[in-house]
């Protein structure tokens, strides 16, 4: 068995896509690449491919992740950078894999490892709104949100997850873009829940995830480069 680590975009109308959407678009591109993929034991065999955190539906991605179990048994060798290219001529447009490792030996999933996601949240608001929004929830010692959880009203304290926000040089469409890093553990902290945090609130016009990162120890990594994966090097940054 082979464990490969797949990284991808999520661009332009698919962003439109669910998250149980665009699981059913890499079962089905899996499939008709060929790819031989590990399947579950039971009366219905399922492929052993494992999501990583769910993008929110009409968001774009540079940095999607999919974990793969690739049956080699009846290989000597199975070429990660062949089973890329063999993906990329069959997935659909604006779903493209620019980074790929081989996992070697047991390692956790990438629920559980990716402590924080750096996003860019373009908004509705002037610079007046914006400045004084990012300056309010840099000070502000707690940041208090009320949501739902399994259908009660629980008040949490979102400050620890909110690990950096501020106004981008960049403008999209025309409008201001903030960049933001949250934490991810033990519950992600969404972008929409960060611009309701504080009144007067700011409204969403276009959101883009640029990085996912996991800690270990002092360094800030990538999901392809933690401890135990073999970067295929050709495919980093691929566009």
């Amino acid at each position: 068995m082979l464990a490969v680590r797949l990284r991808s975009t999520k661009k332009g109308k698919i962003r439109f896509a669910s998250h149980r959407d665009i699981a059913k678009v890499w079962e089905r591109t899996l499939r008709i690449s060929n790819i031989p993929l590990m399947y579950s034991q039971g009366f219905s065999p399922r492929p052993k491919i494992s999501y990583g955190l769910a993008l929110p539906t009409g968001a774009e991605s540079d940095c999607e992740y999919i974990d793969l179990q690739v049956d080699d048994s009846n290989r000597e060798s199975i070429n990660v950078e062949e089973i890329c290219t063999s993906l990329n001529d069959n997935l659909p447009p604006g779903i493209l894999i620019n980074g790929a490792s081989v996992m070697n030996g047991k390692f956790p999933s990438l629920q559980q490892t990716v402590t924080s996601c750096i996003w860019d949240i373009t908004v509705n608001e002037d610079d007046t709104k914006v400045d004084s929004w990012v300056d309010r929830i840099n000070n502000e010692n707690t940041i208090v949100l009320r949501r739902e959880r399994k259908g009660k009203e629980v008040v949490d304290d979102i400050k620890p997850q909110v690990h950096l926000v501020r106004k981008n040089y960049e403008r999209i469409d025309g409008r201001v873009t903030l960049q933001a890093e949250l934490g991810t553990q033990p519950r992600s902290l969404r972008p929409s829940e960060l611009l309701r945090s504080m009144e007067p609130c700011l409204t969403e016009h276009k959101l883009r995830r640029r990085k996912q990162i996991v800690e270990e120890g002092a360094r800030r990594l990538d999901p392809l480069e933690v401890a135990g994966a073999t970067p295929m090097r050709s495919l980093i940054g691929a566009s």
